[in-house]
């Protein structure tokens, strides 16, 4: 299409000099007898030629303009690492830096999404470690034997970029968007008193409480279910061709705080009622439990901001 756009504006070009030429050797010839061609006609016939030209021009250009389109998107980016509250992390997005536009690459956006369940027992064998063989003593001989943490969050994020496409500066960023989750935290509470005693005796707001026998056993959990807007910055640290580190930091602002529970089991469980040990009145006892715990939650109710620290790799194509 091109060869043949140049080749019609030479003819443009080159056609009043071969008129004249071909009429001139005519004339010489006495061969043959040629229309001379008039002034109007000269250009009519040059007009052609430049809206034939033009119409090639444009063809080429829209056959361009759609190629570009349907390109394979540059800027498209994968990461995946670690959440330290939501366990294995990826998300996938877009962030082009290479556009000519001011705005247009200073922004990205990013599907993002963690779950614990692939590295559970990591994390829990993690959790264990720490707690050590003895556990965590908590007073009055119990202590927290052993804990178990299952969390996930989704989030829709936008990504902008102060500095554009600097060195350096360039990759650090703000980040706001929307996220949901939900965390769970769970710990066996576990009790032995080592004495004579034939009974494992405690107290809850004042209430007296006995294990026939000399041990206890209960579990706590924190169950945190959260939605809300999200806000925070990160970094990405080029490595080489297109690879990078990612960080990011921030908090969920939701109005879902934390919800804590006490699981006492209640089989060989006795309460002392002034005088004597007799069997326990659940109801009651769940009233004491909601009543110790009451001072813990109203804490935790205000706690409003789900943080958030993710570490990882990313590839931007």
């Amino acid at each position: 299409m091109k060869k043949l756009s140049i080749i019609a504006l030479l003819s443009i070009i080159a056609l009043p000099g071969f008129a004249e030429t071909a009429q001139s050797d005519a004339s010489k010839s006495d061969m043959v007898v040629e229309h001379k061609l008039t002034d109007a006609e000269k250009i009519k016939l040059k007009q052609e030629f430049k809206d034939e030209i033009k119409s090639e021009l444009k063809q080429e250009y829209a056959a361009a303009k759609h190629s570009e389109k349907i390109a394979f998107p540059h800027g498209v980016q994968i990461g995946a690492g670690i959440s330290a509250t939501g366990g294995l992390n990826g998300f996938i997005g877009y962030a082009n830096k290479e556009f000519d536009s001011f705005w247009a690459k200073r922004f990205g956006v990013r599907l993002d999404f963690a779950t614990t369940k692939p590295i559970k027992s990591l994390i829990n064998d993690g959790i264990d470690t720490v707690m050590g063989d003895d556990g965590i003593d908590i007073g009055d001989n119990l202590t927290i034997a052993d804990g178990e943490m299952d969390a996930s969050h989704f989030a829709a994020l936008v990504d902008f970029y102060p500095f554009g496409d600097s060195w350096l500066l360039g990759g650090w960023r703000i980040t706001g968007g929307y996220a949901f989750g939900d965390m769970d935290m769970s710990a066996n509470i576990a009790g032995t008193f080592d004495g004579l005693s034939d009974r494992y005796e405690f107290e809850l707001s004042g209430q007296k409480y006995a294990y026939t026998g000399n041990s206890v056993h209960g579990s706590a959990d924190l169950d945190w279910k959260y939605r809300g807007p999200y806000l925070g910055t990160g970094f990405d640290i080029g490595l080489f061709a297109g690879l990078k580190i990612y960080v990011d930091a921030g908090v969920v602002f939701t109005n879902k705080s934390a919800e804590l529970s006490l699981d006492i089991p209640t089989g060989n469980l006795q309460q002392y009622n002034g005088t004597t040990w007799e069997t326990v009145d659940v109801p009651e006892l769940n009233t004491v439990i909601n009543e110790t715990l009451s001072d813990a939650q109203s804490e935790l109710d205000d706690l409003k901001f789900y943080p958030m620290v993710k570490l990882g790799f990313m590839y931007r194509f």
